[in-house]
């Protein structure tokens, strides 16, 4: 394998024409599978014809999976142990969250008052009756959003 991998490296350095360095590469690819399953199947043979090699890879096996279990277990405990840690974090930042997104909603509210401030006197019939009474809605929305979201953290 190691002479494959030399050649291969020599053709690259030399220059060859990307065809050729393709099938250089292909080559070596070749070889090295054939090898690679050659030992595998060496392996097989000698894994079915040594009972005690089988005994050893279902003791591993089961060591294996104890090892996974007691590593779940010390993780869940890590997790949850994380968890209490952030409890109060996590309190906190739902209540800051909620306030933060009221005040949000305010400033939104505060835009369509303007709007409803600028068209009040067409409310009923004038030219901009259609603004006002979307400008109204939207306040309506926005003051409800922002007023429950404080209400929400003040619950908490």
């Amino acid at each position: 394998m190691k002479s494959t991998l030399q050649s291969i490296a020599a053709t690259i350095i030399n220059g060859m024409k990307p065809q050729k360095i393709g099938r250089a590469l292909g080559i070596g690819l070749r070889v090295a599978g054939r090898m690679a399953s050659r030992r595998m199947a060496a392996h097989a043979e000698a894994a079915v014809q040594s009972p005690s090699l089988n005994r050893q890879v279902e003791d591993s096996a089961a060591a294996n999976r104890a090892a996974r279990q007691r590593a779940g277990q010390a993780g869940g405990g890590v997790v949850r142990g994380i968890g209490e840690f952030l409890r109060p974090f996590r309190r906190v930042g739902g209540i800051i969250w909620l306030e933060v997104a009221g005040v949000f909603f305010f400033l939104f509210a505060l835009v369509f008052v303007r709007g409803v401030w600028m068209h009040r006197a067409s409310w009923a019939y004038g030219p901009e009756h259609g603004q006002f009474w979307g400008s109204a809605a939207f306040l309506a929305i926005f003051l409800y959003l922002g007023a429950t979201s404080f209400w929400r953290a003040w619950r908490k």
